[in-house]
């Protein structure tokens, strides 16, 4: 084959690729790693697994937080961006600014990017079928009332939440889970509980998630999720690893987490790492709801 002929016939493949990964991720259920099928009974053993994580990520410092204040920087990778653009939005998705309501269920979310300024405010959503949670999107000031910018930017306030929280984000919400087996994380041997998720991350009625809790330190070191709340990621499944734990306030944060795409490709997605954080500054829910933070919700998280 000639450069001329290898060089098409890797443009075609590429084209071939994104063409056929920005269509929704309508996959078979007895493909993916984590079928949405019906929530099993509960298993004593899973729901006594992912409370004993909990407490060893501090669940008790972690219920007296009024507000958790965080900020990041990350990277996206390239072909993430090609695949997903609603969900990465790179021209807004750089650093982040993020106020966590943990009793009110809120996340909000500031961002700086290239093209100016997106501010998230997300409340989960009830048990009730008829709520499927609040959420609003600010671009430099202005609402957007685009469905598409909504949903993904609700899946991925939701998703942060749990990415930092982990077992805490789960724990007190009477969800169904089953013990999953063991799996090894960077070498450590960690038991998985599977976690029927309802309401799903963002406005979506049911996720599945497997958290991966280390036998030694009992931390979650990686959570695999599907992604049923955007068109374009429903029968996706992805996973983050998180690493550098460290202990502040009471409770044990991830201080860098990467997440991957495992099905229906294997690729991955994303780096980031916590770059400030503070608790309990005493804000109310108004002072995140957007277009910016105002009051004790304003300042920057407390770099670290």
């Amino acid at each position: 084959m000639t450069n001329s002929h290898a060089m098409a016939s890797r443009a075609i493949s590429r084209r071939t690729l994104l063409g056929a990964l920005t269509l929704p991720w309508l996959v078979g259920g007895c493909t993916t790693p984590l079928p949405l099928v019906q929530p099993p009974a509960n298993d004593a053993g899973a729901v006594s697994r992912l409370r004993d994580s909990a407490e060893a990520h501090g669940l008790a410092a972690y219920r007296q937080m009024t507000d958790i204040n965080v900020s990041y920087s990350g990277k996206w990778r390239p072909l993430v961006g090609r695949i997903q653009p609603e969900v990465v939005d790179e021209g807004y998705r750089g650093s982040s600014q993020e106020r966590l309501l943990p009793s009110t269920a809120v996340v909000a979310q500031a961002y700086t990017g290239a093209k100016g300024n997106k501010h998230v405010w997300w409340r989960r959503g009830g048990t009730a079928p008829d709520d499927a949670g609040e959420v609003a999107v600010w671009f430099n000031g202005v609402r957007s009332a685009d469905d598409a910018a909504q949903q993904a930017a609700a899946l991925v306030a939701e998703g942060y939440g749990l990415f930092l929280l982990g077992p805490l984000w789960l724990n007190d919400r009477g969800l169904r889970m089953q013990s999953g087996g063991t799996e090894r994380v960077d070498g450590r041997v960690c038991d998985v509980v599977d976690v029927w998720l309802s309401p799903g991350l963002g406005r979506v009625a049911t996720d599945r998630v497997a958290l991966c809790i280390d036998r030694g330190d009992g931390l979650v070191h990686r959570m695999r999720f599907t992604l049923e709340g955007f068109a374009n990621t429903q029968g996706a499944v992805a996973e983050v690893d998180t690493f550098e734990h460290e202990r502040r306030f009471g409770v044990t944060w991830p201080m860098r987490s990467f997440e991957r795409i495992v099905h229906p490709i294997a690729l991955p997605a994303h780096d980031w790492r916590i770059t400030g954080l503070d608790v309990n500054r005493g804000y109310e829910a108004r002072e995140v709801s957007g277009p910016a933070f105002t009051g004790a919700a304003a300042a920057a998280a407390t770099p670290v």
